[in-house]
């Protein structure tokens, strides 16, 4: 907590007491209201600025040494812990390690000599589809059971192994289902829902409907409308799905901690009215949840770090839809090159009038925006997070970073080349370079 100044003493004694508390109250607001203002400027730039460490790896609340692109620890001789152990104490505040240093903070500072070539390493490794190759991959759709006129989802929540990209050793996370981010829930606006979330952790928690109307008593949060979900037990969510949009559901005991290690996943209720969903609005055909995070792991879409991260894919003129969800501690700017998007909901709720165009939408920790993309370049255009601390660093693009690559329509038909890759095309990288090829094995 921040604390201000006391009020000054002034000297001499007024002969109104009352002025004397004016005046007091007047100029030791002001000076405490100064106080706090630097304080919060200092919080500030200390939160969000290089860290001076000998490694000049940029940190949130702790510094941990960082990693060249082989994913071995740079040169101050430290390595990058491989886990991250669950907490027993007060939580410490989230790593933001990136496996990148970012920039030099001194003006002036000279590019390393092998960055052009580290560079294109990890775009090389991005191209050639490394998020496909990983397991575990989370955020996939779950099909409920069905009793009666009830949507049943089973859910597990438990310690996991997780990796964020290919070149990094697993960390020690946590999930629903065994995967991060959770498995996405589907329903429809009036669907009754009971979701029973059993705790195989070793470590309590409690499971809170982010952005829905649930009766108190479901609300999800420990010691106000809960006891805590203790290790062994479960708890049961009932509840008729009434707010239509973009949710999330997600841990709301020890959050700052079990949260930043993966427990999150969506909650999508679509409109009982098939003419309100997206699809039938705009004519989108691919319906993405990109959920970002900002913990463990360091910068993370959908629980992977560039270039991990998986590439929107799609046939010029195909119109599609994301639903950004920021489920970390810091706001991300999301930067499309190369088209605009049409922003059409806030938190679950459509926009109407109030809709508006952009290419770099903020996603403040716990909205949801869901925007509308009509894919008419083709090519393999950069998405990232536009505080370039969380994108870019000396030896490449790194952590909150994808592609929206547009294939032509021919390239749409091309045959799969192996199992692993679902498509091989050729897009172009400028207009003026030539085509390089682009195999694509999976998407967001």
């Amino acid at each position: 907590m921040l604390e201000t100044s006391p009020p000054a003493v002034l000297h001499g004694s007024p002969e109104d007491p009352s002025e004397e508390r004016s005046a007091l109250t007047r100029r030791g607001f002001l000076r405490g209201a100064a106080a706090t203002g630097a304080g919060l400027v200092a919080v500030g730039l200390a939160a969000c600025s290089p860290a001076a460490s000998a490694t000049g790896s940029w940190a949130y609340g702790q510094s941990i040494p960082s990693a060249n692109p082989s994913g071995q620890p740079a040169s101050s001789g430290a390595a990058a812990p491989a886990s991250v152990a669950p907490s027993t104490g007060p939580t410490p505040m989230p790593s933001m390690d990136h496996g990148s240093p970012a920039p030099a903070s001194s003006p002036g500072a000279s590019q390393p000599p092998d960055h052009d070539a580290n560079a294109k390493a990890v775009v090389d490794r991005f191209l050639g589809g490394e998020g496909a190759s990983l397991d575990g991959a989370g955020n996939q759709p779950f099909e409920p059971k069905v009793d009666g006129d009830t949507k049943v989802f089973d859910m597990t929540v438990e310690e996991i192994q997780h990796q964020i990209d290919a070149r990094k050793d697993p960390v020690a996370a946590l999930g629903f289902n065994g995967m991060w981010p959770g498995p996405r829930l589907n329903v429809v606006e009036g669907d009754k829902i009971r979701a029973t979330f059993t705790n195989k952790m070793s470590e309590s928690t409690g499971i809170h409907f982010h952005g829905q109307a649930l009766p108190n008593a479901m609300d999800g949060v420990p010691h106000i409308t809960q006891d805590p979900i203790q290790p062994g037990s479960s708890f049961t969510y009932e509840f008729v799905a009434k707010t239509t949009g973009s949710h999330m559901y997600h841990s709301h005991h020890n959050a700052t901690d079990q949260v930043g290690r993966g427990l999150l996943g969506a909650f999508i209720v679509e409109p009982k009215d098939p003419n309100k969903r997206y699809d039938k609005l705009y004519g989108a055909t691919q319906d993405i949840v990109w959920i970002s995070n900002d913990a463990l792991g360091g910068f993370t879409i959908n629980g992977r770090g560039f270039p991990a991260t998986s590439p929107i894919v799609a046939t010029l003129g195909e119109t599609i839809v994301i639903r950004f969800m920021n489920e970390g501690n810091m706001t991300h700017p999301w930067h499309l090159h190369g088209m605009p998007m049409h922003v059409v909901a806030r938190d679950g709720y459509p926009l109407g009038a109030a809709a508006f165009t952009c290419d770099t939408l903020g996603v403040n920790p716990g909205e949801r925006w869901d925007v509308v993309i009509d894919c008419d370049a083709p090519g393999a255009w950069a998405f990232h997070c536009h505080i370039l601390q969380h994108a870019e660093g000396p030896d490449g693009m790194f952590g909150m970073v994808t592609a929206l690559v547009v294939k032509e329509a021919n390239a749409a038909s091309a045959p799969a080349t192996t199992a692993a890759t679902t498509t091989a095309t050729t897009v172009s990288a400028r207009a003026s370079a030539p085509n390089f090829e682009c195999p694509i094995p999976g998407s967001l």
